[in-house]
């Protein structure tokens, strides 16, 4: 079993190209500092042979640029003193001064040697000059081709260099591959990897410490969530254990016991502040575990979501009412009744907020708080109730679990099921999609996950598994963002694995509270934007790109809505002023009703005995003043 290198064929035809290249420059002349056997240098040192004149051009190769000794100059110097040694100098002194040259000055030189040929009468002088000027322009030419050539060269690696460095930031940001496991042989498979081989063989040190088991028994089972960077990781257990762990250090962040019981906990717009339905109701605690609030309008609950574009916990418990609060505000945007019983199973779609909620009798409604109806409402598994769903983050597919041991995946463009699979060992009790469409479901006493391509099509075997032997059933089964782990919640306590290809590789700088690295100032800057940037609650729509969008000006069309308005209206107000008007209810205390009831309407009638009594009650009051 191997993953997929950072290399690529990009890589090996740059490094190849550039190796020919090199090749061909070296073959093309002699490289750069060499020195030649039987140079000029090293016969002018060894005396010249018999004494003869060695001539610069008559070398046996005219063609190539002269070359430099590895003899020193000092030792030269001190050679044998020759005639054939001095005139050697002579001449390499007269080729530097030339080669140094410009053509200006190289014409002047070449027609001051012209007329000092032509005063002289010679031929001889005529033909050295012209010999002379010839030489050099051909080794002013060869240098300058050298230099080109050498400029070309580095150019030429730096531009591969310049390759090689783009493929790397190629695979190290733009990651097209989402670095799935794959097997060398077709015998082989995935998902009979286990974690202990997984980190012996085939992980670095960093990752290797994300597999770990905490074991604890005596408050379970637990819930695990993950805040939207990744890096905190929220532990909720059955009979009133929290804890708050730091995913990156593996630290302890918080700890405490509310000693009743915890359903579920969710973070809320970051790390900072989560929030935990207990036995009654719904409170909110901060990183230190402190009670911040409690939420009175949330009893029972059972299942809670945090809309972090709307700042809205929508929560779901057992009396089927969907509530929505504004955690920002802190009032209660909307109330819906299902009149589906009690609810247990809720997820939203990361595209368009739209909460999705699974009902005993095998139904899924979707939800929005602008409406006091249900959206849709499908019929997903006949006979047997809904215990898990899941939506991807695009939008377009809802996993679904149901009692009757069977997972069904669900085009929501459609709203057609497309295919199912069969979870052996016991019905599925949570499902979740990872940011890159890993397929993770829980079952007993294991965890399956299924490739992206499950979506799609039907797959015939899944891509991981794990199992969790005496600790199960898994509670819940959740993806870490940013990072490819999972985190398994049980009656045993908490699980995490590594499953490789599941997390986002390419971090949003532009989302609020999505950077695990970011400090307090950032934090609170994010904070603010995000509020700033708060959408309305009826912005949640089926179909977000409405929102937005320029509505069409026909007339007919506008001109029918706004009768069908003032028509809705005037028949709501007849409707209003044909009902009759309640009568209120005069509610009495005591005997004799009918007596007080004379009495408080004789009360502002006045004659002439109530006169009577008047004058003598005021007689009465002088009296006893005096």
């Amino acid at each position: 079993l191997i993953t997929r290198s950072a290399t690529t064929p990009l890589r090996d035809h740059i490094d190849s190209s550039t190796s020919l290249a090199a090749m061909s420059s070296n073959t093309a002349g002699e490289p750069r500092g060499s020195s030649a056997p039987g140079g000029i240098l090293d016969r002018a040192a060894s005396g010249g042979g018999d004494g003869e004149d060695v001539d610069l051009a008559s070398d046996g190769r005219a063609d190539s640029p002269p070359q430099r000794s590895s003899v020193p100059s000092h030792d030269v110097a001190r050679g044998s003193g020759s005639l054939a040694t001095i005139r050697a100098r002579r001449r390499r002194l007269e080729h530097d001064r030339l080669s140094r040259m410009d053509p200006r000055e190289l014409r002047e030189e070449d027609e001051a040697d012209d007329e000092r040929t032509v005063a002289a009468g010679t031929v001889k002088g005529a033909s050295f000059a012209g010999s002379r000027r010839s030489e050099a322009e051909k080794r002013r030419g060869r240098r300058s081709d050298k230099i080109l050539t050498a400029r070309m060269e580095s150019a030429e690696h730096k531009r591969a260099e310049a390759a090689v460095a783009a493929v790397d930031a190629e695979i190290v940001l733009h990651t097209q591959e989402s670095g799935m496991i794959e097997t060398e042989t077709d015998m082989e498979r995935t998902y009979k990897l286990t974690q202990a081989e997984l980190r012996r063989d085939h992980l670095d040190e960093q990752t290797a410490r994300q597999i770990f088991d905490l074991s604890l028994d005596r408050y379970g089972p637990y819930a695990y969530r993950y805040d939207r960077s990744g890096r905190r990781g929220l532990l909720c257990g059955r009979r009133g254990h929290v804890a708050v762990l730091d995913c990156h250090s593996l630290s302890l962040k918080t700890e405490f016991y509310t000693n009743e019981t915890v359903r579920d906990g969710t973070f809320l717009h970051n790390s900072t502040m989560f929030a935990l339905a207990q036995k009654k109701n719904v409170y909110i605690y901060d990183d230190g575990g402190t009670e911040i609030h409690r939420m009175d309008e949330h009893e029972d609950v059972n299942r809670m979501q945090f809309l972090p574009y709307h700042w809205l916990l929508a929560t779901v418990g057992r009396q089927g009412w969907l509530k929505y609060h504004d955690t920002s505000t802190g009032n209660l945007v909307s109330r819906h009744r299902t009149k589906l019983g009690p609810c247990s199973v809720m997820a939203q779609n990361p595209s368009n907020a739209v909460m999705h909620l699974g009902h005993t009798r095998g139904t899924v409604t979707l939800w929005s708080p602008a409406s006091s109806e249900y959206l849709v409402k499908m019929l997903c598994h006949r006979g047997a109730p809904v215990t898990c769903l899941a939506v991807d983050q695009s939008g377009r597919y809802m996993a679904t679990g149901g009692a009757d041991s069977t997972v069904r995946i669900w085009d929501l463009r459609t709203y057609r099921e497309t295919h199912s699979y069969f979870t052996a060992g016991g019905a599925p009790t949570s499902l979740d999609i990872s940011q890159r469409g890993v397929l993770g479901i829980g079952h007993g006493c294991r965890a399956t996950f299924w490739k992206p391509s499950a979506l799609r099509t039907k797959v015939k075997d899944p891509y991981m598994g794990h199992s969790v032997p005496g600790r199960g059933p898994v509670e819940t089964l959740r993806f870490r963002p940013f990072e490819d782990v999972c985190g398994l919640g049980h009656a045993g306590g908490v699980s995490s694995i590594v499953i490789p290809g599941s997390g986002e590789p390419n971090l949003d700088s532009a989302e609020y509270n999505a950077d695990p690295y970011q400090d307090g100032k950032q934090r609170r800057e994010a904070e603010v934007r995000a509020l700033m940037d708060k959408l309305s609650p009826d912005m949640i729509a089926l179909d977000p790109e409405v929102v937005g969008t320029v509505e069409g000006s026909d007339p007919r069309r506008r001109l029918e809505r706004v009768r069908d308005m003032q028509e809705e209206a005037n028949r709501k107000e007849e409707e209003e002023a044909s009902r009759p008007k309640p009568q209120e209810k005069k509610k009495m205390r005591g005997r004799s009703k009918i007596q007080k009831k004379l009495k408080r309407k004789r009360k502002n009638v006045v004659d002439a005995q109530v006169v009577k009594l008047r004058e003598l009650r005021e007689k009465e009051r002088e009296e006893k003043v005096r």
